[in-house]
This record gives structure tokens, C-alpha cells and sequence, in this order.
């Protein structure tokens, strides 16, 4: 039996907090050893801040299944539909999280690293160079080590085969470990519902948003059709601090957190008690690399360690971001990324981690060498290792961008350039 959740009320009292759903009491007191009351109190507002966005800012959407599912609700003053966006209230997120499946009811234990990701192109570790087309030789070889390498627990497609149905089955043929895979199509969806039935280990990935918090409507119908077969969702959601989000912790924690619980929302709506993994993966936006994404970052490992923590205390699976680097090749700088990331989870704890091994940078790239490499050192890893880290505490900058640039760019937000040199930088 999972401990007895700790009520809004009890959480009032120890963190000056109130509207919050019930949490975690085993969690909240790790997350509150671990990181500090100050920290955890941070990740709970963030999570009030992500239904201040649902309620005021909405969720653009024209899937017709959706819509309805949403309007169902409209009466009862849970939800409204209007101009193009569906704004949730707390009451009917709250509804969500209840019938959503917690960690005790799920396949893949905590603390478990995944091959992950999808690398467009493969890196020619004999030559030194990337941008080589993956083949199902690949992609075979990918999962022979995920099968035989201990420090992986199960993997999602690496790389990405023009074949979803192929690559299941590859995958499948090769790798007994859990698994996450792609569905856009009927014949994908087919292979996915035999799989599930007959390993019960798999989870499909969607990701179901983009900004300006959007239904991104390429995977929206494949989304319902998943839900609908009671297959596990996996909903990734990647709004970039400084572009789509606030420049600070909890801004673009609120942000990933609001589009992750909108789909966790549309999923128990059209069918209640399906599993949901969280699956936000907030990101830096660097303005020293012409804001592109910076995975290399220590603070990006924390923003997705911090992420997974308020999933725990949520009682969500979760799986986010860490081992990451900068580096476009397997460099010794890139390995110490992988063991900082590495060490960082194993100090604080997390649910299950993807890209933890192989990529390189803006994961374009997915070195097999690499791969095996840092896998192999992975064991090896303690959390000693891990850097020190100054924990962040609430600022409130960040719901008052969120106030104020709502769904427009947060490149020329104040916060942005006040918090530039001073938060996210190693």
C-alpha cells in the first residue's frame, strides 16, 4: 500500500502553502531532506503556478475528441471552451491526478536510466564525425546493449528508422527491458497494442504540445486514439526558459509542468484511470549560443532533477532529461557531462532519466561508442561525485512574466535580461 497522502492542509501548515492536491507524505519528506523546504516549496508553487496558466492562459486545441471531452464539463463550471482554447480550472485538474495511476502501480522502478531520445543521424565513431543515416543494423546494435548493459533499464528508439512498425520490432526482437516507442499511424498503433498485450512493458511517447502552450495537432489524433486503447502515454513537453518560459527555475518549470497536466488531463477525461508518465523536459534557452538549447548546462540537469521531484511528490511516473552535454563530439568533456548528470541523480533521486548516455550535442547526433562507454562508467558513478549545487528558492519574477508576456516571447521579457549571468550559467 502506498503511505497516506499528505493533504493541502497538513502542507499548509509545514510549507505556508494552501490549494495544492494531495501529495506524497514519504515523498515530500525525501524531496524536503534532499533539497531543502525552501527548494520544495518553490517546486509546489510552481505547480500552483502551472494551473494559473491552464485557468487564465489556456491550451489552444482543435482536435474535435478533445474539445468535447473538455465541454463535458463546461456546465458543471470545470472547464471552458472558447476562441480556440480549452482553460482548465483546479478542481477538474485535481479530478485528473486522483484517477491517474501512481508510482506503485507502475512497471519501471525509481532510479532507472533509459536509452532515449531520437538522434536523426548516427556518429561514425571509426571516422570522427556525425550526420550518418541510421540503418536497422543500428538500430539492432542499439538494442543488443541496452539488453546486455546493466546500468540501462530499458530504452526508447535511439534513433529513428523511416519504419515505426520496423523498429518495434527490432526493438522488440531484441530488447527484453520496458520500452518507449512512436505511434502515428494505424499499423504503428496495431504493433503497440500487441506489444503492450504481450509484454505489458511499453509506454508511447507523444509530444503532444508546443508553444505558445499549443496542442501541436500532427500527433493529436494518434494522442486519443492511444488513450483510447488504454496503451501507457508518455507526454513530453519542452517550453525553452528565456523563448517559451520565464527565465528562472520556477517560470519554466510552470510552463512544462501546465502542458504536461493538460495531457495528463485530456487522457483521464476520455479514459479515466489510463497510466500517464510525465514527461516534461524544461530546457535553457542560451543566449550565448544564440539561445539555442544548452544540455551541457549543470543547471540543466538540476531543472529536470527538480522536475522529476514535484512529479514524485505528485505520486506521477516520470521521466525526464540528464548526462546531456554541449559537446558535437564524444570528447572527454562530454563523458565528465554524463558522469556529472549521472552523479546528480543518483544524489537527489529521480524516477526513470532518458539521454543519460550516448547523444551529443542538441541531440542530433547518437554515438554507439559513447553509448557503451558511458554506460560502462555509469556503474561506477557515486553520488559524491556530484558537483555542489545552490538550490533554488521561488522567485517571484516568474508568475508575474507569466502575468504579463502570457503566450507571446519571453526573449525581451525583463526577467530575461535581469536573470542573464546570474541563474543557469556554470
Amino acid at each position: 500500500m502506498p503511505p497516506s497522502p499528505i493533504t493541502g492542509l497538513e502542507v499548509d501548515l509545514v510549507l505556508g502553502l494552501d490549494n495544492l492536491p494531495p501529495l506524497r507524505s514519504d515523498r515530500v519528506q525525501t524531496s524536503s531532506e534532499l533539497l531543502g523546504s525552501d527548494t520544495v516549496r518553490m517546486l509546489l508553487r510552481s505547480h500552483q503556478d502551472a494551473v494559473w496558466i491552464l485557468e487564465n492562459l489556456g491550451v489552444g486545441c482543435r482536435q474535435p475528441d478533445m474539445i468535447k471531452a473538455f465541454r463535458a464539463f463546461e456546465a458543471d463550471g470545470l472547464a471552458v471552451v472558447y476562441d480556440g482554447r480549452i482553460y482548465l480550472t483546479r478542481d477538474l485538474i485535481n479530478q485528473a491526478l486522483s484517477r491517474a495511476p501512481g508510482l506503485d502501480d507502475f512497471f519501471v522502478p525509481l532510479n532507472s536510466y533509459f536509452i532515449g531520445g531520437t538522434a536523426p543521424y548516427i556518429y561514425d565513431d571509426e571516422r570522427g564525425q556525425g550526420g550518418v543515416m541510421p540503418t536497422t543494423a543500428h538500430a539492432a546494435r542499439i538494442a543488443d546493449l541496452a539488453a546486455e548493459l546493466p546500468a540501462v533499464s530499458g530504452m526508447g528508439r535511439g534513433i529513428k528508422l523511416k519504419g515505426e512498425v520496423e523498429q518495434m520490432t527490432i526493438m522488440d526482437e531484441h530488447c527484453p527491458k520496458p520500452l518507449y516507442v512512436a505511434v502515428t499511424s494505424e499499423r504503428s498503433l496495431a504493433k503497440a497494442v500487441e506489444l503492450w498485450e504481450r509484454r505489458g512493458n511499453v509506454m508511447i511517447v507523444f509530444c503532444l504540445t508546443r508553444p505558445p502552450v499549443q496542442v501541436n495537432e500532427n500527433f493529436s489524433e494518434t494522442f486519443v486514439q492511444v488513450v483510447r486503447a488504454g496503451l501507457p502515454v508518455f507526454i513530453s513537453a519542452m517550453p525553452m526558459g528565456g523563448i517559451s518560459a520565464p527565465f528562472c527555475y520556477n517560470g519554466i518549470l510552470a510552463m512544462t509542468h501546465a502542458e504536461v497536466m493538460f495531457g495528463i488531463t485530456a487522457a483521464q477525461l476520455i479514459n479515466p484511470g489510463v497510466t500517464v508518465i510525465h514527461g516534461g523536459y524544461p530546457t535553457i534557452a542560451d543566449p550565448r549560443i544564440e539561445y539555442n538549447p544548452h544540455y551541457g548546462l549543470k543547471s540543466h540537469q538540476l531543472l529536470n532533477i527538480l522536475m522529476a521531484h514535484l512529479n514524485l511528490m505528485l505520486d506521477l511516473p516520470s521521466i525526464q532529461s540528464a548526462g546531456t552535454t554541449h559537446e558535437e563530439h564524444p570528447t572527454p568533456k562530454a563523458y565528465a557531462d554524463a558522469r556529472l548528470g549521472q552523479a546528480l541523480c543518483k544524489k537527489y533521486g529521480v524516477h526513470m532519466i532518458r539521454h543519460p548516455f550516448a547523444f551529443l550535442r542538441y541531440l542530433i547526433d547518437f554515438s554507439i561508442a559513447k553509448l557503451e562507454k558511458a554506460a560502462t562508467e555509469f556503474l561506477e558513478v557515486k553520488p559524491e561525485d556530484a558537483p555542489e549545487v545552490e538550490m533554488p528558492v521561488y522567485d517571484e519574477r516568474g508568475l508575474e512574466s507569466l502575468q504579463k508576456i502570457g503566450l507571446a516571447s519571453y526573449m525581451d521579457d525583463p526577467l530575461t535580461t535581469a536573470n542573464l549571468g546570474r541563474v543557469f550559467v556554470d
